[in-house]
């Protein structure tokens, strides 16, 4: 049976310094996985992110979802009360994950060096644009600035089209999902020698991480990408095709898939073309193959294309928009769509982890906390009395739950890469 009471990360406390998506998003999987996630947030304002829309009852949609099964402790870092408040937290906690610009933790007295000698087993992981140093690392780095230095957007788009950033903010999520991982890799090892250390990934290297086939051409033949549309970088056909009413992905790469595909089409010619024989060969004469393939397709409806080259064991998919991916039977059936309590929203929907565990599955709790409402049992567990709470709070080194953010309150906040 599983161990839901008992997650894989189930003991571990991390306290997140972070704001907009790489802190956030690397911790919630950290909490997806049962690490009970501290928020460290401004008191009066906490994250932007609570004042980006869309809204439900005053509260930001997008912060109920990407901050689930965490707890807010509201501290101001700028005050003495606030740092001590923090150091003392870090004092027992085993992760420390933010996403300031480089050098602006340590202008608060909490860099890793500060942090790491009051608490020498914490891992300290630090996201930024650029990385904690070299040329750039001052800079602001923010995830289209990281597609366009690490070469996204140089391959992603149409030919001779306008620059195309990806759809979703790749560098910020897979610098979190780097984050996580390597948060965990140093927690195995502080289990080995009773050590933290400090872990440093930037949205920039993220992304150039991706380049596998950019990389194989470029050091065997000094060939640059460039866009290619829907196209796969060395293998066809590998692409979205035009159908009767719409397009079909299809990737038919493999002698089998590509018989599959010529069965399917009746593309007898362009099975026994020497031009064709194999991916490689049909990727050089893509111009020539993908145009013959699209005149048979125009003729199908996408809904029909795609149910025979399924029976015909074709990879192959249709174009779904957000609207049928939210609604997608498959999904449902795997129960990946769950909703989540909020005390003012109600169930709030939230996209489920990618990450399945036989025996201790991932974590389903409350979706993002309410600002502040985590402050007073976080600083009980490390040992403030309820006088030292109010003490702290009226000084403005802390805050309790109230009301949350304006957000109407437009004014500009400091980024935090």
């Amino acid at each position: 049976m599983p161990d839901r009471d008992r997650p894989p990360l189930a003991g571990i406390t991390v306290l997140e310094v972070g704001a907009f998506m790489a802190a956030p998003f690397a911790t919630m999987q950290l909490a997806d996985l049962g690490a009970t996630v501290l928020k460290i947030e401004q008191p009066g304002s906490g994250d932007p992110v609570r004042t980006t829309g869309p809204f439900v009852d005053g509260h930001s949609s997008p912060f109920a979802r990407l901050n689930r099964n965490k707890r807010s402790v509201a501290l101001d870092l700028k005050t003495d009360g606030g740092r001590e408040a923090l150091l003392r937290l870090a004092a027992s906690a085993d992760v420390l994950v933010e996403n300031l610009r480089p050098g602006a933790m340590r202008k608060l007295g909490l860099d890793y060096e500060a942090v790491s000698a009051v608490a020498p087993g914490l891992v300290y992981a630090s996201a930024s644009g650029w990385g904690q140093d070299g040329p750039l690392a001052a800079l602001p780095g923010l995830d289209i600035m990281a597609q366009a230095r690490g070469g996204l957007m140089s391959i992603t788009g149409t030919p001779d089209g306008e620059p195309t950033k990806i759809g979703v903010p790749i560098c910020d999520l897979v610098c979190a999902l780097y984050i996580a991982l390597a948060v965990t890799a140093a927690l195995r090892e502080r289990d080995r020698t009773g050590l933290g250390q400090h872990v440093d990934v930037s949205l920039f290297e993220a992304g150039v991480s991706f380049a596998v086939w950019e990389a194989g051409r470029y050091f065997a033949t000094g060939e640059v990408g460039r866009p290619l549309g829907s196209a796969h970088q060395t293998s066809a056909p590998y692409q979205a095709v035009r159908t009767a009413d719409g397009h079909v992905t299809l990737g038919a790469v493999t002698p089998k898939t590509w018989a599959g595909l010529c069965d399917v089409l009746g593309l007898d010619a362009q099975r026994t073309d020497p031009r064709y024989t194999d991916a490689s060969s049909r990727f050089a004469h893509r111009d020539a193959l993908i145009p013959e393939i699209e005149a048979v397709t125009r003729r199908w409806t996408s809904a029909d294309l795609v149910r025979a080259l399924d029976a015909a064991g074709v990879p192959c998919a249709p174009i779904a928009d957000y609207a049928q991916v939210f609604t997608d039977e498959h999904l449902r059936r795997r129960g990946y769509f769950w909703d989540a309590p909020h005390p003012a929203m109600g169930p709030v929907r939230q996209l489920g982890s990618p990450m399945r565990l036989s025996r201790t599955p991932t974590v389903r709790g409350p979706a993002g906390p309410l600002l502040g409402e985590g402050t007073a049992d976080a600083l009980r567990s490390v040992g403030y009395s309820d006088d030292e709470i109010h003490e702290l709070v009226a000084g403005g080194g802390a805050a309790l739950p109230g009301r949350g953010p304006d957000p109407s309150d437009t004014r500009e906040r400091e980024d935090p890469t």
